[in-house]
């Protein structure tokens, strides 16, 4: 009998007990490991992140974050086992993320897992990165359940899901160039704010004033639920350079709350669209941009005059993290699906239904 044929066999009665899942994230700079009982009950959630050494690049270094990947990931299972109060042989199955994100940082993780997975000769499932941040929802709203709404934002990453069951996906809408995240990235650099600059550019908002530079909102073509924030971020660009060339101070305050204003009411009317679209009562947050207490407050908003229902995770799990990809991965396998050991890190890919 061969490992997939074994690690179905096992799947029988994973249900029925108390599943313990040992996931691994390691997609771009965060390197986590987590353990989830049963889908939904986080026994340890370790994240080491590596903002401190790639800040003095201004962004990620692909290469660096798969060497520190490396370095750590012994540590942060070890540490992860330890919290949960778990042994090894006390495993029932393996989850890691494949895909999308760096590739080199991804084979990090997807080959430990895989390691892990035939020496336990346990079942090993891959998650999509995205999946990942829509269930990390799950694991502090007990009550939730599909249908609805999602939007995931982040530094590589925004979508609209209309999540119609566990596993049961419809892109709704996408970013055509850079995501919000990257988009907040690369105005922090040019505003001199520093990296990473989702929570710089929020801080510096807050002491500024919001319709101080009307700056451009996207909405491309009528009834598109995609999203564009290349025209927003070439337009704070020329409004630092035209201040320059006619040696104008430029306010940095007024133009991270300006330029978060523009970001903030194309995500909330564009994320509102979706949920009328579709019907849904419910609409949830995920993914690093989720945690911009301006964007969860106008949606708040929003949704509580349309009868609404917002959800959203607490900010650690905002980030990449290992546990939401633990649930995620928990949801997979009670439907049966194993991932071969010939599982590869995928830099891009779309999620799928299952």
């Amino acid at each position: 009998m061969d490992y997939l044929q074994r690690a179905a066999k096992k799947l029988d009665r994973f249900g029925d007990r108390d599943a313990k899942i040992l996931a691994i994230e390691t997609s771009c700079d965060e390197t986590s490991c987590a353990v989830v009982c049963s889908g939904r009950r986080v026994l340890s959630n370790i994240i080491s992140s590596q903002v401190e050494i790639h800040k003095k690049y201004g962004g990620v270094v692909p290469e660096i974050a798969s060497r520190k990947h490396i370095e750590l990931i012994d540590y942060v299972i070890e540490e992860a086992l330890r919290e949960a109060e778990v042994r090894l042989n006390e495993i029932d199955a393996v989850a890691v993320t494949h895909g999308p994100g760096l590739v080199g940082a991804l084979l990090v993780g997807v080959s430990y897992a895989k390691a892990l997975a035939f020496a336990l000769d346990v079942p090993l499932v891959g998650v999509h990165h995205i999946e990942g941040h829509i269930y990390a929802n799950y694991l502090e709203k007990s009550d939730l359940e599909p249908p609805f709404v999602c939007l995931v934002a982040s530094g590589g990453h925004s979508h609209l899901v209309n999540v119609k069951g566990y596993g049961r996906y419809e892109i709704l809408g996408r970013t055509r160039d850079d995501a919000a995240g990257e988009a907040f990235d690369k105005v922090a650099r040019a505003l001199g704010l520093g990296y990473p600059g989702g929570p710089l550019v929020e801080e510096a908002a807050r002491r500024g004033n919001p319709e101080a530079v009307d700056f451009p909102r996207t909405y491309l073509e009528p009834g598109s639920l995609d999203f564009s924030f290349s025209g927003l971020k070439t337009a704070v660009l020329n409004h630092l350079n035209v201040c320059r060339q006619r040696r104008e101070t430029v306010n940095t305050l007024d133009v991270a709350a300006s330029f978060q204003s523009a970001v903030v009411q194309v995500l909330s009317d564009k994320t509102i669209a979706a949920a009328e679209k579709c019907g849904a009562r419910v609409v949830a947050l995920a993914g690093g941009v989720a945690s911009n207490e301006k964007l969860r407050a106008v949606l708040a908003s929003r949704c509580g005059e349309r009868g609404l229902r917002l959800v959203y995770p607490s900010k650690l799990l905002c980030t990449d993290n290992a546990a939401m990809i633990g649930c995620a991965g928990y949801y997979r396998l009670i439907r049966g699906i194993v991932s071969p050991l010939t599982l590869n890190a995928v830099a891009s890919m779309e999620i799928d239904s299952y």
